[in-house]
Formats: structure tokens, C-alpha cells, sequence
């Protein structure tokens, strides 16, 4: 049988819809479907990673010291690092991740770089599981995005979506991804719906800072690092609902109201219609077309494959660069202290316990989201509570998620990245204070 055939049924020239159901349903397991393996509770995705991890622990440092190495070279050798001013800044920055990475795999350099808390922490807790989630997770996400799932989906919450985040339904897809899986993933598909010419430039900006936050998984760290784990469930929905609430707000005022409806460059804009009749028809025709317009699977993968093995090298010598320089300033400079004093007002009127702690540890959160973390460990459980919060909902970070979004394709404003995590600190934190003190 031809490919052409093999498509499709055969006879019918009606498309093989197998691959929605067969397809779509194993891209669902993989990234929202927890598995209890051992005494972990994880997507397969997660385990996957793990395993391997587990299994070929001494290979890891020097596969993503490959990647770093390709992702460093690339913008040089391409000639992408002239596209624009960030592009040259990031490109030198990748360079500098490079030169981390050989350190931190060789062991040679100065010793506060070996401290637990910075060069380790950096390679051991974000690069190497990073390296390794972004590419396989690529594979997966092609069984997800590619066989109809996310148009059907599009079409049946797009009541809900336009109007409170406005944002496709589809970008529905990417809200539970990032929730279940993790910010890297989810960028990955909004880079992929980008490129494809269904989101606009502000539905992906909109979709990348307002819903591709930390997953649960990273959430059940930081629940036990604060003793949060007696709460998890109190914790877990709180977090999510005021996270997108702060996202539905923030949608409505600058930047992100302003950001242009331009479409990635070249690319046929394909923006979601409303259905005529009945939507759940409507639904069924979408996803059929996208199943009947399939290159074939194997293409679809390794055309998914490649997109996340560029992500990842352009990802982790970032993470090494800038997420050590966040990680430097935090520890050895008063930068975060004053960045604080931004918070404080609203910390200070809104009468939680330490106030000024509390407005540091927002604050601290734009370098890593864990820090915020490690300040409020002997504090009062609703302090706890409003920081374990905060640093979820904040969903900007430099050590991993800004470099994470100047991997991918969407244009990215330094500035107004900054913009947006402020406003994003200050609304979670209007919205968690009074409910941790009515909690706790």
C-alpha cells in the first residue's frame, strides 16, 4: 500500500480516523495521565525520564554538555544571532552556558560554582531533566497535536476560552500541559500551534506567560519543602484557579494587551472560527480534516523530534548563563532585597505576617522559583502558603522558564517579560494573602 493510501481508508478517500482515536489517546497518557511505578505518582512521560536517569546516570552530564555545545554554536553558525538585539544578547549568553557546562562536567573552576545551590542545582535539577523531557517529550506531543485532539478541544471550549482569556480553545491544551507535564512542554506545543499559524503573536504570548507555569510534580517539591503536604489538595486548586485568574486579568492590561495579532513570519495565518450548527459536529468535521491532511506518522515525529532537540540546545546553555547569574545575584548581591521593597505595600496593607519577607520572597522568585522557598521555611503557615503560591503563579522565572521561551519562536521582549512578572506578583499576591489568612 501506497503512503498516500496507508492514510487513509482505503477506498473511501475518507481519512483513516484510527489515528485520531489510537493516536490522540496515547499522547493523552503519556502527558496527563498519572502512573504509580515504585512509590511515585507521575505522568509516563516522567517516569520515562527518570527511568533513564536511573539507568545511564554517568552518560547524562556529557549528552547535555553536547547539547549545550550544538545550542551554542548554532545562533554562530546559522547567523540567527544578528536577527535582533535580544538574539545577540542571548547568543553571547549561550556561549557563557557553554563555558558552565564544560566546568561543571570537567569539575575544574572556582568553588562557590560547586556549591549545592548553584552550578549542581542548575545541572542536576533543571539541564539534564530538561535535555532529556524536551526532546522525548517531542515525540509524544506529535500523537497529541497532530491527529485532531486539539482542534476538537478548540472548537468545544472555545465558549470559555475567548471570552475569559482570549485565547483560542485550543490553547486549552497547553493550559492542562504545563499543569500535568511542564512549562518546557507546553512551550513546545504553543511554538508548534505558533509556527502552524493558529495562534497570533499575543494569543502566544498570552498562552506562554499565563499558563506554561511549573508542574505539579514541581508543586509537590515545594508543598514538602514547606510542609504544605497536610494541605496539597487546599494548595493545588488554589494555586491553579488563582493562577489563571491572575491570567485572565492580566490579558486585559499592558503588555500583553498590546502586543500584536501579527502570525509567525511566512506562515498562512489559520485562526479558529466559530462553528456553523452544531458544535459538536463542528468539532468532529475539524479534527477529521486534520487527520486527513497527516504527512504520514513517521514524518509527523520526526518532524516534532527535530523542533524539540532545537528547543533543548537553545534552552540549556541559557538555563547555565542566565539562570547562574539570577542564582549569584540572589545569594551575593542586595538586588532582590530591593526588588522587595516593590511588593511591600501591598504585603504591608494587606497585614501578613512578615510583610517584608514575604515581599523579598516574591520578589526572589524572577531568578528561580524555588528560592522564595528556602526564606519562609520557619515562618507562619499562611506566610507558607502565600509564597508556595506566589511562586507558581508568578510563572516567569530566568533560570529556566525565560530561557525555556527565548528557545522557541515567539518574539520576546525582555522588558516586557519583566512587565508581566511584576504585574502577575502583584495580583497573586492580592489574591492569595487574604486567602491564606482566612485559611490559616
Amino acid at each position: 500500500m501506497s503512503t498516500a493510501t496507508s492514510d487513509q481508508q482505503v477506498g473511501t478517500g475518507k481519512p483513516a480516523m484510527w489515528k485520531f482515536f489510537v493516536l490522540s489517546a496515547i499522547g493523552i497518557l503519556m502527558f496527563f495521565v498519572p502512573v504509580t511505578i515504585g512509590d511515585r505518582s507521575t505522568i509516563p512521560l516522567d517516569h520515562v525520564v527518570s527511568w533513564l536517569r536511573a539507568e545511564i546516570p554517568a552518560v547524562l552530564p556529557w549528552y547535555a554538555l553536547a547539547l549545550i555545545a550544538a545550542g551554542a554554536a548554532y545562533p554562530w553558525v546559522s547567523g540567527t544571532w544578528r536577527r535582533d538585539r535580544t538574539t545577540t544578547v542571548f547568543s553571547v549568553l549561550r556561549v557563557l552556558g557553554l563555558v558552565v557546562g564544560v566546568m561543571l562536567v570537567l569539575g575544574v573552576g572556582p568553588a562557590w560554582l560547586f556549591e549545592d545551590d548553584m552550578g549542581p542545582f542548575l545541572l542536576n535539577a533543571l539541564v539534564i531533566p530538561v535535555g532529556l523531557l524536551v526532546p522525548i517529550g517531542a515525540v509524544f506531543l506529535a500523537l497529541l497535536v497532530g491527529y485532531g485532539l486539539m482542534e476538537l478541544v478548540g472548537v468545544l471550549v472555545r465558549p470559555f476560552m475567548v471570552p475569559v482569556f482570549r485565547t483560542p480553545g485550543r490553547s486549552a491544551i497547553d493550559a492542562v500541559a504545563s499543569f500535568v507535564g511542564s512549562y518546557s512542554l507546553a512551550l513546545l506545543i504553543t511554538n508548534r500551534v505558533y509556527l502552524e499559524g493558529k495562534y497570533n503573536r499575543r494569543e502566544s504570548m498570552t498562552i506562554a506567560t499565563g499558563f506554561s507555569t511549573v508542574s505539579a510534580t514541581f508543586m509537590i517539591v515545594v508543598a514538602g519543602a514547606l510542609d504544605l503536604m497536610g494541605h496539597w489538595t487546599l494548595y493545588f486548586w488554589s494555586t491553579l484557579v488563582i493562577t489563571f485568574l491572575v491570567t485572565a486579568v492580566t490579558v486585559r492590561v499592558w503588555p500583553l494587551s498590546r502586543e500584536p495579532d501579527d502570525y509567525a513570519p511566512g506562515v498562512t495565518p489559520r485562526p479558529e472560527q466559530d462553528p456553523e450548527g452544531s458544535r459538536l459536529g463542528a468539532a468532529w468535521r475539524a479534527a477529521r480534516a486534520t487527520v486527513a491532511a497527516d504527512p504520514g506518522v513517521g514524518r509527523t515525529v520526526l518532524a516534532n523530534l527535530k523542533d524539540g532537540v532545537l528547543m533543548a540546545m537553545a534552552i540549556l546553555p541559557s538555563i547555565l548563563s542566565v539562570g547562574l547569574i539570577g542564582l549569584v545575584l540572589a545569594k551575593y548581591t542586595p538586588v532582590f532585597d530591593w526588588l522587595g521593597y516593590l511588593f511591600y505595600p501591598i504585603t504591608w496593607a494587606l497585614q501578613i505576617p512578615e510583610p517584608l519577607l514575604v515581599a523579598k520572597a516574591a520578589a526572589l522568585g524572577i531568578s528561580e522559583m524555588f528560592l522564595p522557598a528556602a526564606l519562609v521555611t520557619e515562618s507562619a503557615m499562611s506566610v507558607k502558603f502565600v509564597v508556595a503560591v506566589v511562586c507558581v503563579s508568578q510563572v516567569i522565572f530566568f533560570s529556566a522558564m525565560v530561557p525555556s521561551l527565548l528557545g522557541t519562536q515567539i518574539p520576546v521582549s525582555i522588558p516586557r517579560l519583566l512587565a508581566i512578572w511584576f504585574v502577575r506578583v502583584a495580583l497573586s499576591l492580592v489574591l492569595a494573602i487574604p486567602l491564606a489568612l482566612w485559611l490559616f
